[in-house]
């Protein structure tokens, strides 16, 4: 059986342009779909293996890029938006009819992708969104199910695709993370005896144990979900660790 990442890379990743400039996405419903504005191009866009974000019927990976917060805006039937998970730390908006994500937001303002929300750029019906750059959380699709004897086959598969696979996330996106609970951490020292910041011990908020002195994860070294890190990325994420 041949391996299906996504319906949008399957065949090969399509072009990004730089004068795209936002556009809508809507649900699957066939009347009164969900819609969303979104006012900006996309970034950080990529598929992801997790067991929480929404995929399409037979996909091995979700599709995944974030926005800034304040570029994105509900614009018809949000009556139909519930969340998924009231408990994650990404909440994640899909329509009640169709099950479909829209969009996925984070309250805690020490987190650090805070400010940035989650969309599926596959809903969009605009073409030249920012590309997919790798692929996440591989091995969780083993929770879903998959053989983890094929696992050399979605790797290899992805790397044909032009998306380096990871368990964890990209080598950018792992240095703003620790860049931030670096930030935290020297914070956290300019308050008095007795004073603990926002950030607690200096740590991300969802549980980043990583000293910021550590490598970030590259591509020759894929970081295990029992890594120091996998708490962090099970409550932002949803995968157990």
């Amino acid at each position: 059986m041949a391996i299906s990442i996504h319906p949008a890379v399957d065949s090969g990743l399509r072009p990004s342009t730089t004068t795209l400039t936002g556009g809508k996405l809507r649900c699957h419903c066939a009347s009164n779909p969900v819609e969303v504005t979104v006012s900006t191009q996309s970034a950080h866009n990529h598929v992801c293996g997790c067991t929480k974000c929404w995929k399409p019927d037979g996909a091995l990976f979700s599709m995944v890029a974030v926005v800034p917060r304040d570029k994105l805006e509900v614009t018809a039937n949000g009556d139909k938006l519930q969340v998924v998970d009231s408990a994650a730390t990404i909440k994640r908006y899909a329509c009640r009819d169709c099950g479909v994500h829209m969009y996925g937001r984070i309250d805690d303002q020490s987190h650090p992708f805070y400010g940035l929300d989650f969309i599926h750029t596959e809903l969009s019906s605009e073409e030249g969104w920012s590309q997919p750059e790798f692929a996440a959380f591989c091995s969780s699709i083993i929770e879903a199910g998959f053989d983890p004897a094929r696992m050399d086959e979605v790797r290899n598969r992805l790397t044909e695709l032009g998306l380096e696979p990871y368990d964890v996330l990209s080598p950018d996106l792992m240095d703003l993370i620790a860049t931030h609970s670096a930030k935290a951490k020297a914070k956290a020292k300019t308050k008095g005896p007795g004073e603990r910041s926002a950030a607690g011990d200096g740590r991300a908020s969802a549980g980043d144990t990583r000293k910021p002195s550590e490598a970030p994860v590259r591509p020759a070294a894929r970081a295990k979900s029992g890594s120091g890190i996998g708490a962090f990325f099970s409550r932002l994420f949803g995968k157990r660790s």
